[in-house]
């Protein structure tokens, strides 16, 4: 062969891969610039901030005490530099979102906007770009909107470009990325069973040339099982069907076993290939029975898991990938098999990990609480369901797409008028119009509306007949009722509605995990009450098969601004605190649900403890431990004394715990060799204050309060409130301050002002005459915590003069005044909300006592207004 045609053969040989174009996908996170507000003087000092994606500017705002968060207009500005390589190719920018109008600007123009803040958009840049450096801006609003879900909910609406955001630049030939953000490819299984399967991929490719679309199909392990090639119509669109696939790998939680499709655009005469893209395949078959519930796989199986919000401690909703992923590990860990993505679609990382790891999900729409009556609103949501489905469409977690989360909670016109019934009309129709668009987009997985407990409104609007599972958000025994309501709920649902399969979408409750009370009581915020809620739950849950699953309200605390009560700004029914620390509630959970051996001590979080000693001792108290696994029998030591040998009963074992004062450790063995160990700093609390046996260094005190609290911070530990006793501690007279007089919760709702630490200002004792202790002669701090916790419109208060004018209504001023005395010296001189006692803010005082003579410390209140009060009290021995 002559040189020249042996050159034109290895030409012809080598083309294909010399003309290989395959897209380009990179992140642009870095070295970015912010400005909070809209335009003006953009050379000013200091005018823009130096930031990376992800970021959000409500980070700080949703959890500081100033009312309201910003929710307005920010702009954010990024040079990119254009290479020579790229001049042949189109180049998109990609947003994984941003919240919540959004406009992008290239080199001065408008390249396109986009409405909602949690799905992807892109927009084509290629007109609006040269070679070379290059100027993005970015200008978002994340202002209410009438037409913009949400309209409302217990949630922030964070504002800012808070996930990732790329360049990608492609051949002119392609994949189509203009069908809403999506990949342009759309993988479904029609036939999955033992023997066999069936997939079904479709989409669109944008092309100038003849070319055609190879799609390769691999096992887990990397090897090509399956290979089809398919022409593109005459507009771009085309299918292919791969048949009798055999025997395939099932995916499961308990084997999330993947796939991949690949599909190569390729030139038809050349072979030269101009985009490739890349979806995983997961082959399973489910369906939801209304009496027997869900089935996986062809067999029964129980959906148990959490929903979970985007927001972590300090960060607001702008989280790296990392960090996502981690969240559904802490999922997977506690042996749930569930996660409700709510109440809006969320980061594409935490997507990719449900495939991943084994997380089946219902991803849902922002179209919270209510609607706007109005075209543009329905349009929005309608475009963002779309949105939704096309972007997670090939996702094979996913099994539910919902919408409309809790929309008859909040309406709008005043009830039993004919604007509220026109009102319930419009909505149903949307709801139906959504029901429709999920149907037609994707007709095999399932769809649900979640709604609160409201059963017969929802019934009388039509709305339970719409999706094919309905979810219910049900808090008996948290915001009313009792723990037994829960079933009597559940079962009218499947009375009245034998065909409807059932989901709890939501159930839930409260607790801070610095608060503790071995007699919780409804709304005190203990995690023993939260503990009791969950059992209680969790048993008629595993007790009925037509409970098709529950979802817990929720797997981490979010940030919700308006919120107040023990812990501002914060929903804290999370199994998980903001900064991702478990609760006893996530231990009962993964007891039950998680297969891997475990052992957790409960309290495990309550390392700095306080306790008033047993009676008829000063050096011990007595506390119940108790222990969570998933084994048969788990052993319990105390210090290195065994307690016993218990058998565990609903995934726990209770033992009694004698502590002493100082450090105690906890070590816990289970039959099957699990161990747990946590150490355990204990103040216990003389009877006898001047007990030589426990020599006496500290007391904090709330007042008004039966629990007990942990700063984790300063290692205080806090112990309820009692009646003094000759020789120890405790107030003299009064009542505990109660909102609502003839309800059971006590204490304050409110936010209080100017401290971490509502828990303790929030309770009080109203009325009362002193407060004795008595301690030993020596130097002590004295501190006083007072909050008037009435708002300057419960003090106007009006009272009857029983003297010459009896009966006659006299205005006694505003609020309260009092003095405070120690040891009979005056140091509070007219406390009264004119001064320091300022409505809803946090105020204290320490002084110091020198006790001699065996006099101890009495503090005396002596009203001159209305009643005195008392949040909290703290001695410390100085010496």
């Amino acid at each position: 062969m002559n040189p020249l045609k042996k050159l034109i053969t290895i030409i012809v040989l080598i083309l294909p891969f010399l003309l290989f174009s395959q897209r380009i996908k990179l992140s642009i996170n870095t070295s970015w610039q912010f400005h909070k507000g809209d335009e003006s003087n953009t050379n000013e000092k200091g005018y823009w901030e130096k930031i990376n994606i992800p970021h959000t500017w409500n980070a700080e705002d949703v959890m500081d005490d100033n009312p309201g968060y910003y929710r307005g207009i920010g702009w954010y500005q990024k040079e990119i530099d254009i290479p020579k390589g790229w001049k042949d190719k189109n180049i998109y920018i990609y947003f994984e979102g941003a919240s919540q109008v959004a406009e992008v600007f290239v080199n001065g123009t408008s390249a396109g906007t986009h409405l909602g803040g949690y799905l992807a958009f892109s927009f084509n840049i290629t007109q609006f770009l040269h070679e070379g450096k290059n100027e993005i801006k970015v200008k978002l609003d994340n202002s209410h909107n009438p037409d913009i879900p949400p309209l409302g909910g217990d949630f922030s609406v964070y504002g800012g470009i808070y996930r990732d955001v790329y360049l990608i630049a492609v051949d002119k030939n392609h994949f189509d990325m203009d069908n809403y953000a999506s990949n342009g490819v759309f993988i479904s299984t029609p036939v999955v069973n033992d023997e066999s399967a069936t997939v079904q991929v479709k989409g669109k490719v944008v092309s100038d040339r003849k070319v055609k679309v190879k799609t390769y199909m691999y096992d887990g392990d990397g090897k090509e099982i399956a290979l089809s090639e398919n022409k593109p119509d005459k507009n771009g669109n085309f299918s292919i069907q791969i048949k009798n696939i055999k025997k395939p790998h099932l995916w499961s939680p308990e084997n999330p076993y993947l796939y991949k499709v690949v599909n190569v655009l390729t030139d038809e005469m050349t072979g030269a290939i101009y985009d490739e893209m890349i979806n995983p395949l997961g082959f399973r078959w489910y369906h939801f029975d209304a009496e027997k519930g869900f089935y996986l796989n062809g067999k029964p199986y129980k959906i148990m898991g959490a929903s979970r919000h985007q927001d972590f401690k300090g960060m607001g909703s702008a989280l790296v990938d990392a960090l996502h992923i981690n969240d559904v590990q802490w999922l997977k860990n506690m042996g749930g098999n569930f996660l409700r993505v709510s109440h809006y679609p969320q980061d594409p990382a935490i997507m990719e990990a449900c495939d991943r790891l084994g997380i089946l999900t219902a991803v849902e729409t922002p179209g919270n609480n209510q609607i706007t009556e109005s075209e543009t609103y329905a349009h929005n949501m309608l475009d963002m369901q779309r949105e939704m489905i096309r972007q997670n469409y090939n996702h094979p977690s996913v099994i539910i797409w919902s919408y409309m989360n809790e929309s008859l909670i909040q309406p709008l016109y005043q009830d039993k008028t004919q604007e509220r019934e026109k009102y319930w009309n419009n909505l149903r129709e949307l709801a139906q119009k959504m029901e429709d668009l999920c149907r037609a987009e994707d007709p095999e997985r399932y769809t649900m509306i979640a709604y609160h407990g409201d059963f017969d409104l929802y019934k009388r609007v039509g709305l339970i007949d719409i999706p094919k599972v309905a979810g219910w958000n049900l808090y008996q025994g948290w915001y009313g009722g009792k723990f037994e309501d829960f079933e009597t709920f559940v079962l009218k649902h499947h009375k009245e509605y034998p065909s409807k399969p059932l989901i709890i979408s939501e159930f839930g409750a409260d607790s801070d995990y610095r608060l503790h009370n071995f007699k919780p009581t409804v709304f005190d915020k203990t995690q023993e009450y939260a503990n009791l809620y969950h059992e209680a739950y969790l048993k008629t849950i595993k007790k009925y098969p037509f409970i098709a699953g529950a979802i817990v309200w929720n797997l981490v605390e979010f940030g919700n601004e308006s919120r107040q009560e023990a812990v501002p700004h914060i929903n804290n029914k999370g199994l998980l605190t903001t900064d991702r620390k478990p609760k006893d509630s996530y231990f009962i959970y993964k007891s039950a649900l998680a297969s891997e051996p475990f052992v957790k001590i409960g309290g495990s979080d309550w390392l700095y403890r306080a306790q008033q000693a047993d009676e008829g001792s000063d050096i011990h108290a007595t506390q119940p431990v108790i222990v969570y696994t998933n084994q048969k029998e788990v052993k319990l030591w105390l210090n290195g004394k065994l307690l016993g040998t218990e058998n565990t009963n609903d995934g726990k074992a209770i033992f009694t715990a004698i502590f002493k004062n100082g450090t105690n450790t906890l070590k816990a063995i289970t039959n099957d060799g699990q161990e747990d160990f946590i150490s355990i700093d204990f103040h216990v609390i003389a009877n006898q204050l001047k007990s030589k046996e426990n020599t006496f260094s500290t007391l904090n005190v709330s007042l008004g309060d039966q629990r007990m609290f942990m700063d984790d911070v300063t290692r205080e530990s806090w112990i309820p409130e009692k009646e003094y006793t000759a020789g120890s501690w405790g107030y003299v007279g009064g009542n505990i301050y109660k909102e609502d007089e003839k309800g059971e919760r006590y204490g304050s709702r409110r936010n209080i002002l100017g401290t971490a630490y509502d828990a303790i200002y929030e309770t009080q004792r109203v009325g009362l005459k002193a407060f004795k202790a008595d301690v030993p002669d020596g130097l002590y701090e004295l501190t006083l915590h007072f909050a008037e916790l009435l708002s300057p419109e419960q003090q106007e208060k009006l009272v009857y003069n029983l003297g010459n004018n009896a009966g006659q209504k006299i205005r006694i001023g505003r609020g309260r005044s009092f003095d405070v005395s120690v040891n009979g010296l005056v140091i509070l001189e007219g406390l009264s909300n004119d001064n320091d006692l300022v409505p809803i803010k946090a105020y204290h005082t320490k002084t110091t006592v020198l006790v001699k003579n065996g006099q101890g410390i009495t503090v005396d209140f002596i009203p001159k207004q209305g009643d005195s009060i008392l949040n909290g009290l703290q001695i410390r021995k100085l010496y």
